[in-house]
Order: C-alpha cells, then sequence, then structure tokens
C-alpha cells in the first residue's frame, strides 16, 4: 500500500505524501489497534522519516528501498533506564577508533526493538562537553553487527502487541559513515524528531478515541436496563456528547499541527501541546467508555479496557505530560522577555 515510505521521496519507492496523509493513516490503524499503529510510527516516522530528512544520499540509497518494501524493520533508540525525560543525559558513549566508532552501553523501552534491522541510535562522543546535548551524535546500527543485541520483549501493560525491548551495545563497531546529520549534531535531530513524532502520536490518540466511540455509542443501543435502551437516558447521553466533542475538537487540533508541518512550520509548543491534550482526553475517553459497558467494560471479553491500558503510553512516551507542560509555559514565557 506503500505505507511504511508514505513521507519519503518516490526515488526510494515513497509515496511523498503529507505529514497529514501519515496521521489520518496513524489514526484508522490506532482505530483497529493502537499497538500495531505504534510500531507502525516507530518503523515509518522514526527511522524511515529521520533518514529522509538527515540521511545521507549513500545512507538513503543503501536503507530506505529495503525499508519501505518491509523487508527492513525500522526503529529509532533514544531513551535509557535513566534518561527519560532527561534524555540529553544518555550514558551510551560512542568512541572513535580510526574509521569506525565502539559503542557501549544500553537503549531501554525501545519500539520495535526485538524485531528492528535498522535502527537510528543516539549516543555520546563527547563525554567531556560542558552542554551534554552537545556532545550527541545519531549513528544508523544494523541488526548482526557485532557487540549488538536486543534483549528480550518487555511485558507492558499496554500496547502489548507492540515489541518493545532493551537494546545492548558491548565494543559494537560502528562506521563512521553511519553517522546521520554529522558528529555533535544529533540532539537537533533528536529535538525536531520529537515534535513531528509528538504530532503524529497524538493522530493515534484520535484513533483510540473513534474507536471508543465505536464500541461505547453501539453498546448503548443494544443494552437495555428498566426496559429502555441505555443511550436513552440522559446521564449516558452525557457522557456521550462529551465523547464525541472531545474528539472531534482533538481531531481538528492535529489535522492543523500536521498541516503546519507540511507547511514547514514546526512549533515545539504546539507539537507538545496536541499530544498533552488528545492523550489526557483518550483515557478520559477510554475510561468513560468502559463505564458505559458497565460490568462488560472491566472484562477483557470486549476491547475497552484495552482501549485504556494503550492510551495511556501516550501520556508517557514521546515526552511525559509534564514535560510537555514545561515545553509549552516556557514557550508561552518567552513571549514576554
Amino acid at each position: 500500500m506503500g505505507l511504511l515510505g508514505i513521507t519519503a521521496p518516490a526515488k526510494y519507492g515513497g509515496s511523498e505524501m503529507s505529514y497529514l496523509d501519515h496521521c489520518l493513516v496513524m489514526e484508522e490503524m490506532s482505530r483497529a489497534s493502537a499497538a500495531i499503529a505504534l510500531s507502525y510510527g516507530a518503523f515509518s516516522n522514526l527511522c524511515i522519516n529521520q533518514l529522509v530528512r538527515n540521511g545521507t544520499e549513500a545512507q538513503k540509497d543503501k536503507y530506505l528501498p529495503k525499508l519501505i518494501k518491509g523487508e527492513y524493520v525500522g526503529a529509532l533508540a533514544m531513551s535509557e533506564a535513566n534518561s527519560g525525560s532527561d534524555v540529553v543525559s544518555m550514558k551510551l558513549k560512542a568512541e572513535k577508533k580510526g574509521d569506525h566508532y565502539v559503542l557501549n552501553g544500553n537503549k531501554f523501552w525501545i519500539t520495535n526493538g526485538p524485531d528492528a534491522d535498522v535502527l537510528v541510535v543516539y549516543a555520546k562522543t563527547d563525554i567531556t562537553s560542558d552542554k551534554p546535548q552537545h556532545g550527541i551524535t545519531a549513528f544508523l546500527i544494523e541488526k548482526g553487527m557485532p557487540g549488538f543485541s536486543a534483549g528480550p520483549k518487555l511485558d507492558k501493560l499496554g500496547m502489548r502487541g507492540s515489541n518493545t525491548s532493551e537494546l545492548i551495545f558491548e565494543d559494537c563497531k560502528v562506521p563512521e559513515e553511519n553517522i546521520i546529520g554529522g558528529v555533535g549534531k544529533g540532539v537537533y535531530i533528536l529535538m525536531s524528531g520529537l515534535d513531528i513524532e509528538r504530532g503524529l502520536g497524538s493522530s493515534g490518540c484520535v484513533g483510540i478515541m473513534q474507536a471508543c466511540c465505536d464500541v461505547a455509542f453501539n453498546y448503548a443501543h443494544v443494552r437495555e436496563q428498566f426496559g429502555t435502551k441505555i443511550g436513552e437516558f440522559q446521564m449516558i447521553q452525557a457522557k456521550m456528547a462529551d465523547m464525541y466533542t472531545t474528539l472531534n475538537a482533538s481531531r481538528s487540533y492535529v489535522y492543523n499541527v500536521a498541516r503546519a508541518l507540511d507547511r514547514g512550520e514546526r512549533q515545539p509548543n504546539d507539537c507538545a501541546a496536541v499530544i498533552l491534550y488528545t492523550a489526557e482526553a483518550a483515557t478520559k475517553t477510554a475510561l468513560d467508555a468502559i463505564q458505559i459497558l458497565g460490568g462488560n467494560g472491566y472484562i477483557n471479553d470486549y476491547p475497552t479496557g484495552r482501549f485504556l491500558r494503550d492510551a495511556k503510553l501516550y501520556e508517557i512516551g514521546a515526552g511525559t505530560s509534564e514535560v510537555r507542560r514545561l515545553i509549552i509555559g516556557r514557550a508561552i514565557n518567552a513571549h514576554y522577555k
């Protein structure tokens, strides 16, 4: 269908579509399975789109065609066990030796980690810098490189259909030509990539909200109590009205942020705000769906419990809700300085 390379140029096999198109695909996938959509987003955006935006022509020629065809699985590795929100404090070290770098350390919570063939990995090439963000470099890592391995699949609360693992680097030799964007320039790739990730991730939240409405609204017009469809009770109608309004307000914001990205207008505060709002709204909408289903919402014969567990990740991944509020607050304050 051409969805893996949705934002990639046609000469590499891509579809040359927009970020808005990418969001539409992510939304509809998430409506069916947020976990499959999460792995798709890590593959198509965090790996392929990062390579499109920052890779050399040689790197694009080597990796993009197979990634876009699905012959390779892609991933991105940024977080570590002790470097989550404070990501620039990462400890994965890359030491230059001749025409290659030797990587030692670990990454954690990596989506597609157990399955990936090609990964964009951030490491410290300068651990002496006074500003830790200035010592970060992005590398392309391939499965099978000596010294590189993935840990077992992590047992997660939600998004259980999306494999996540630790990555382990033990004297892993990486050719110098596998550097993306230049030595010490990784933080710029990282931060701009996070903005796009937040915009795309918010569409996953919208998809979950739509799934909640699909299930809960239908149930409310099948389930009867006191001889009446429960959707006829005003208390249930109020929940459905709030779910519907929140869904469509969220969708509008997501689409507008995506259109701005397509115009080249990347605003970190809006990228943070759209996923802050939609992630928390998705969790609330899932709780409302469970409440409408009552006892059935609490058992795994129905999908509402999965919607809640999947939605919660979006309040944590790509920067927690707390970090997003910091970004927005600082952006507002910057206008008054």
